[in-house]
């Protein structure tokens, strides 16, 4: 089992353009939201600004436009 993937946990998320961008207590991640999430893409400042980390730190989830993404299927 990946460590690394196991202990990361979402300290920060932002975005620039077509690309988030991922803080976690082990490193810094850029993904480009074609490929990650349509629903991110398309979705306003607002809608991006506004997300909530899992309690465990684990995953994300945009209540605005109902998408949740896992940070260990992200980081893989």
């Amino acid at each position: 089992m990946n460590t690394e993937i196991k202990e990361s946990q979402v300290k920060e998320v932002t975005f620039n353009g077509d690309k988030m961008y991922l803080v976690t207590n082990e490193r810094e991640y850029v993904f480009d939201l074609n490929i990650v999430s349509k629903k991110l893409l398309k979705a306003t400042d607002i809608e991006r600004l506004l997300y909530k980390i899992s309690p465990a730190g684990y995953g994300i989830h945009w209540p605005l436009i109902d998408e949740d993404l896992s940070i260990k299927a992200l980081i893989r």
